[in-house]
């Protein structure tokens, strides 16, 4: 199974940026899809962006639309999460997911099924 790590987390204050990074052990033909979910206590993930791997093609969640940017460097398996205006409504557990049964990226948003997840890295934004 393909191990996820995720990094860059931390503590800002509203309107600061973070970049989250998502190393995979490997990109798979299983990985087209890789995404960020995002969850906060007593709720369930919900998911925040998405990238085919291999297109680069992307979608994001209404509430992170033009404020977070997915991409990545396959050469290093590598997954972000570019986060600007950063609000204290941002503040959660991110999580990076493999998406294990070739959804795409519009799909593979919206549910948590079928995702291999790494083991998340906090973020807290104050106001």
């Amino acid at each position: 199974q393909v191990q996820l790590v995720e990094s860059g987390g931390g503590s800002v204050q509203a309107g600061g940026s973070l970049n989250l990074s998502c190393v995979a052990s490997q990109f798979t033909y299983t990985s087209n899809t890789m995404a960020w979910f995002r969850q906060t206590p007593g709720e369930e993930r919900r998911g925040v962006a998405t990238i085919d791997t291999q297109t680069g093609l992307t979608y994001y969640a209404a509430s992170v639309k033009g404020r977070f940017t997915i991409s990545r460097d396959n050469a290093k398996n590598t997954v972000y999460l570019q986060m600007n205006s950063l609000k204290p409504e941002d503040t959660a557990m991110y999580y990076c997911a493999e998406d294990t049964c070739r959804f795409g990226v519009v799909r593979s948003l919206g549910t948590s099924e079928c995702k291999n997840w790494g083991q998340g890295t906090q973020v807290t934004v104050s106001s």
